[in-house]
């Protein structure tokens, strides 16, 4: 009779220094695994059966026993055999986890490609603009060195009309010159046309008045 309480106690310290040192464990790859109230089949089962990969807290080991002491749910207690808990999870949810996280770096590869391919035709675009502004810078600068080649002939035009307006009014002033030469020079002759008449009219009166008078004179009847 000393004997039960004794184990009791044992248990209970067992049970104590196991839950100081609680750990986190799997359902291993069983379809289920029965939760009973005690260290054996012969407890009375709490829980039909936890689903392989369920998420247990362990309180404590027994090795003698087989059993651990396991939290589950809504903080519920009970006992289940050791053989059934894992340390990490099964097969099955580490496949589902890698299987999540090779969609996640598929589809993180995926907005890689598509910012990728956004960067490329971005990239396409700015050599398209950038070839569009060297072609109007072409066509800037060569209208630019027309504009400037325009510029210089009008410089040069302009200085030539200049020289041809001081060239012509120089010429206009020579022109003057010569009329007013030629209006002198067409009055001096008119005035010495005048002035030889004059003189003829006179050299005509005068020989008319003078040769007379220098003709000799006539021998008198007489003499005859």
């Amino acid at each position: 009779m000393k004997v039960f309480p004794l184990i009791t106690v044992l248990l209970t310290s067992l049970l104590l220094a196991g839950s100081l040192q609680a750990s986190t464990r799997y359902i291993d790859d069983t379809l289920y695994a029965p939760v009973r109230t005690g260290e054996s089949n012969q407890y009375r089962i709490i829980h039909s059966g936890l689903r392989s990969g369920t998420r247990v807290e362990v309180l404590s080991d027994n090795e003698e026993s087989g059993y651990s002491r396991i939290r589950f749910g809504d903080d519920r207690e009970g006992f289940i055999e050791t053989r059934y808990l894992r340390s990490s999870p099964i097969a099955a949810d580490r496949l589902a986890t890698s299987n999540a996280n090779l969609e996640q770096a598929q589809q993180n590869l995926r907005s890689l490609r598509s910012e990728k391919s956004d960067l490329e035709e971005a990239v396409a675009a700015l050599e398209s603009r950038n070839s569009l502004l060297e072609e109007e810078l072409a066509t800037v600068s060569s209208e630019l060195e027309r504009i400037s080649s325009i510029s210089e002939d009008a410089l040069r035009l302009d200085t030539r009309n200049t020289e041809l307006r001081e060239e012509n009014q120089s010429l206009k002033n020579e022109a003057e010159l010569l009329a007013t030469e030629n209006q002198r020079l067409r009055d001096r002759r008119e005035s010495s046309f005048m002035l030889i008449g004059g003189g003829l009219v006179i050299g005509g009166i005068l020989i008319t008045i003078l040769f007379p008078l220098l003709k000799p004179a006539r021998k008198s009847d007489n003499w005859a």
